[in-house]
């Protein structure tokens, strides 16, 4: 296979891909895991990869003590469990068109159990899309609801490659973009909501992830950040957009969305699983914020 297949990385941005590739391994096979995600060793095995990350807590030395795969990991599988089921309540209660904004190497169109009928959109860069049908392809993976690749960068405008894929601006739809905003700038992040809310008809749900502060140099510099470089493979906070932060949830409130914003914290609490709320750094700062589009 050619280059671009074996890997998603053709940036330190496209490595983050592989790296929550990699978390999501740790905590299925991890024994109070909050996900099942069969998928995510493949892709970590499969990629031609400089950096070797590790796939159960036990490759870890000091295992769920670790700031990086033990705090940082529980981070990564608890957000992804909230969104699955964020998600899966907005498909259950009759949204059946689902976009998955910077959909990374998740295989959510095949590990969730949607109803009859689903159309799913996953966008990313076309690196990743190569990567990730090459990888399902050699493990014949098979999938049950409509499914579109859309290979587009957030940066650009995908929103014209997303109706080209045949999505509906008549259908409510439930997007979710998690782990994406804080790489963007404020311009793209102010056009993306912006495209969302013309393309969202009154009943259609959101969720999406935010950093407070992700602007300031002490968010930056937080401890947490420090060793990812060696450990992960990239220096995570390095990657953050410095730009200050146009406020979204207001925009979307304005343009008739009800929208609840909640810390970390809050689901650790809710799953009995995550990173402890008495530590205190910079997922302290992580708002994942959800709602509807009520007119």
């Amino acid at each position: 296979m050619s280059e671009p297949e074996r890997s998603p990385v053709v940036d330190e941005l496209g490595w983050t891909a592989l790296v929550v590739a990699a978390a999501r391994s740790i905590e299925t096979h991890h024994v109070n895991g909050l996900i099942s995600d069969p998928y995510a060793e493949r892709f970590v095995k499969a990629a031609d990869a400089t950096h070797q990350l590790p796939l159960r807590i036990e490759d870890v030395e000091q295992g769920d003590d670790d700031s990086v795969w033990g705090r940082g990991g529980r981070y990564f599988g608890l957000r992804c469990r909230a969104f699955d089921d964020f998600l899966l309540k907005a498909n259950h209660d009759g949204i059946q068109q689902v976009v998955l904004l910077g959909a990374g190497l998740d295989m959510r169109v095949a590990r969730l159990d949607w109803k009859p009928g689903t159309t799913l959109h996953e966008i990313d860069r076309p690196a990743v899309h190569r990567f990730k049908r090459s990888v399902l392809a050699e493990i014949e993976a098979t999938t049950f609801v409509d499914h579109h690749y859309v290979p587009a960068d957030l940066e650009e405008a995908w929103d014209d490659a997303l109706l080209t894929a045949g999505f509906d601006r008549n259908r409510k739809t439930v997007w979710s973009i998690e782990g994406v905003v804080p790489y963007l700038s404020a311009d793209t992040e102010t056009r993306m909501f912006a495209a969302i809310n013309a393309a969202s008809a009154p009943g259609s749900r959101i969720g999406y992830e935010i950093l407070v502060d992700q602007d300031k140099e002490e968010l930056r510099a937080s401890e947490i950040y420090a060793e990812t470089k060696e450990k992960m493979g990239v220096h995570l906070s390095s990657l953050f957009n410095s730009d200050a932060r146009p406020d979204s949830a207001e925009a979307l409130r304005r343009s008739g969305w009800e929208l609840s914003s909640h810390p970390v914290s809050h689901f650790t609490e809710k799953y009995g699983r995550g990173p402890e709320p008495d530590v205190h750094d910079a997922i302290e700062k992580s708002r994942w914020i959800m709602g509807e589009k009520t007119r």
